[in-house]
């Protein structure tokens, strides 16, 4: 018998629908989990709090990292390459730091 999938009802309320806005993620992992901590940081500030935090089997983060692979070239095929942003008079390399820090084992 051939499988066939389920179709699945996903309800997304007003407050979930507003979303958070995060320019900067953690992400960290145990033996059995990956946490990703989502946070937004403003310029001047010595504190954030971290806005979400989502945890998941280490088959569904790289189910995850793969969705997003597929996405990204998806976008970039409509709007061009994504590339690193290069600050103005820098006198170093010219990278920004990445956001999306690997934080290690949790």
């Amino acid at each position: 018998m051939a499988d066939q999938q389920k179709e699945i009802k996903i309800e997304l309320t007003p407050e979930v629908a507003a979303g958070h806005y995060s320019n900067l993620a953690v992400i960290s992992h145990g033996a059995n989990e990956f946490f990703l901590d989502f946070i937004n940081v403003a310029p001047n500030m010595p504190q954030a709090k971290v806005q979400s935090r989502i945890i998941m089997t280490p088959e569904n983060a790289k189910n995850l990292l793969g969705a997003l692979m597929e996405n990204v070239k998806k976008y970039e095929a409509m709007f061009g390459e994504i590339r690193p942003k290069r600050p103005v008079n820098n006198g170093g390399n010219g990278e920004i730091p990445n956001p999306f820090i690997m934080g290690g084992k949790a």
